[in-house]
């Protein structure tokens, strides 16, 4: 098991650039666990461990990849379901005192609302969307899925 420490500043200066470098180390390597903390120094800050393993590539034929919408135009229902995964996440966010960013991406979400999963299984299918997210997050999202 590796590991990995990101400072994610929240100045504006600085906070897009440095979670699109934790949001791109997420996909490309399995992550184990985290563990976070927010620090209050001259600069305010939150602190990222990240437990991973390398991703192994595997070509492997029949294997489909991963779905990832890109920013396309949402249906109403869509964007329904992805306002409500967004409150969704913000509250989850809020409650386990973490950046939104790592309960799910806007790309995640926007995934989720276009590829409307049926089954948590199926988040599997979800670029971004491994075991760990799956376990503690997908019985949740299909529920809102359900519901709207």
């Amino acid at each position: 098991m590796k590991t990995k420490i990101f400072k994610i500043r929240l100045s504006e200066e600085f906070i897009y650039a440095d979670q699109n470098i934790l949001d791109c180390f997420l996909q490309e390597n399995n992550i184990l666990k985290y563990e976070t903390a927010f620090v209050k120094e001259e600069e305010n800050y939150w602190s990222v461990i990240i437990y991973y393993e390398e991703l192994k590539i595997q070509f492997q034929e029949g294997r489909p990849e991963k779905y990832s919408a890109e920013q396309e135009q949402l249906n109403p229902d869509e964007i329904k379901i992805l306002d409500s995964l967004k409150l969704w996440r913000t509250e989850k966010a809020r409650e386990k005192s973490l950046p939104v960013y790592l309960i799910a991406t806007n790309k995640e979400l926007l995934s989720i609302a276009k590829y409307r999963p049926i089954k948590k299984e199926e988040l599997l299918d979800i670029k971004g969307f491994g075991k760990y997210k799956i376990e503690n997050y997908g019985e949740e999202i299909i529920e809102i899925l359900e519901m709207v």
